[in-house]
């Protein structure tokens, strides 16, 4: 997956972003697609150090590495895998102001640049190359857009 440092790959995305509609349907999981914006929100957060959710140490220790690895070797997310307590979204969302937001934090993240990119470690995966942060990134938003049939 390209970089979203690179102005096509914002673009790709901000035109599968913008195929989205309130009446779009998960191919799999349980939000609905305004809460899937609003988490998909979440990791430009973390990313730009806005957010340091909370993580169970033992969890961690065993399962960060190796979740780690996976995010960055494979090619995608696997669907259904959890998330953190602060992503799990089960409020009722504007999708208008919701789609707004995630693409106003894409152009934030690639605007930024590697500068962006919080110096702290990843509160569950641990210590990110700038390619490790923005791989994460993309593969994220991807795995979601996926889930939405865009």
């Amino acid at each position: 997956m390209d970089s979203l440092f690179k102005t096509e790959t914002k673009q790709q995305f901000i035109e599968r972003i913008n195929k989205l509609t309130p009446q779009s349907q998960a191919q799999w999981g349980k939000m609905n697609v305004g809460q899937m914006l609003t988490h998909a929100q979440k990791p430009f957060e973390i990313a730009s150090g806005k957010l340091v959710p909370k993580v169970n140490a033992l969890i961690k220790l065993l399962f960060g590495k190796s979740a780690k690895r996976s995010i960055v070797n494979d090619p995608q997310f696997k669907k259904n895998i959890p998330t953190f307590a602060e992503a799990k979204i089960t409020d009722e969302r504007v999708f208008e102001t919701e789609k707004q937001k995630l693409l106003e934090s894409l152009e934030y993240f690639h605007n930024k640049g590697p500068e962006g990119i919080t110096k702290a470690p990843h509160p569950f995966f641990g210590a990110m190359t700038i390619e490790e942060w923005d791989k994460l990134q993309s593969k994220h938003l991807d795995h979601h857009l996926r889930q939405f049939g865009v």
